[in-house]
């Protein structure tokens, strides 16, 4: 599902899919967007690594390669696909393989695989095409693995921050829900995942995993991730600048910094059949 700071709206779990002008905005920055964007907790690695019956990964929606470069650091050969050439420029140049195409309309040219991840990136996705896609290039035993963060910033960082944007965007569809992004609806959004996975035939049942975790923010660091979320790419520089001042004295007021409570979800199945 899409991670956005407390306060920023996302369209309905649904949707997200049919906003491709949002998903395909946050090349505008990839070097930041690879600096400032956590990775993935180890564990969760390691248990799609243990899961998988093969070393042979495709990262679907790769970005930059944030979570491609772990995969590959767990001694896994991976291929990326992005819609985004600006990000695949950026992941190749980071050693990783990639394809520019939306997966729905990527080839694969009988290749199959024995692990497709989409790491943060499958709410682009049409939710029905995709799996089914998946299935079909997935080897018998294979795993699909959905992952992504869901995080708030503490209701002093939080509020200001959506009040900014409120006020430099009000037409913005990101606007219009409550300020909190509850962890229920995040999960109810994979949850949907694994009926698509089930709805396809071709899944063993899926499994939901969770790994919380935690992340210190300095002041610019946070300022510095900001700026590669959705809707604040599409900003104009002064009404970015006006939501990154208020976010920041919010900062300034805890101290300098703040820590950041995370929960990465996972939708994982494996694809039915024997090798």
């Amino acid at each position: 599902m899409p991670t956005v700071p407390r306060g920023q709206r996302v369209p309905a779990p649904s949707e997200p899919h049919e906003v491709r002008r949002m998903a395909e905005s946050f090349g505008v920055d990839a070097q930041r967007y690879d600096a400032a964007r956590p990775g993935y907790p180890d564990a969760l690695v390691a248990r799609i690594v243990a899961r998988s019956p093969g070393p042979d990964v495709l990262d679907v929606g790769c970005g930059t390669g944030i979570a491609g470069r772990q995969f590959q650091a767990a001694g896994r050969t991976v291929l990326g696909v992005e819609p985004d050439a600006r990000m695949a420029d950026f992941a190749r140049a980071r050693g990783l393989t990639v394809e520019v195409a939306a997966f729905e309309a990527w080839e694969p040219a009988g290749r199959t695989f024995d692990t497709v991840v989409a790491a943060q990136s499958w709410h682009w996705v049409d939710p029905a095409a995709g799996t089914r896609k998946a299935a079909r290039v997935l080897r018998p035993g294979g795993l699909l693995a959905i992952f992504g963060h869901v995080y708030e910033p503490p209701v002093e960082v939080a509020e200001p921050f959506a009040a900014a944007y409120r006020r430099v965007a009000p037409d913005s569809p990101l606007n219009g829900r409550p300020a909190r992004n509850p962890l229920a609806l995040y999960q109810a959004g994979y949850a949907k995942f694994a009926d698509r996975m089930r709805e396809t035939g071709q899944f063993r049942e899926p499994e939901q995993w969770r790994f919380d975790w935690q992340q210190s923010y300095t002041r610019d660091q946070w300022l510095e991730l900001l700026p590669t979320t959705g809707g604040l790419t599409q900003l104009r520089p002064e009404q970015l600048a006006d939501v990154l001042g208020a976010a920041g004295s919010a900062i300034d007021a805890l101290g300098g910094r703040f820590t950041m409570e995370f929960t990465t979800l996972a939708t994982t199945a494996v694809r039915v059949g024997t090798a």
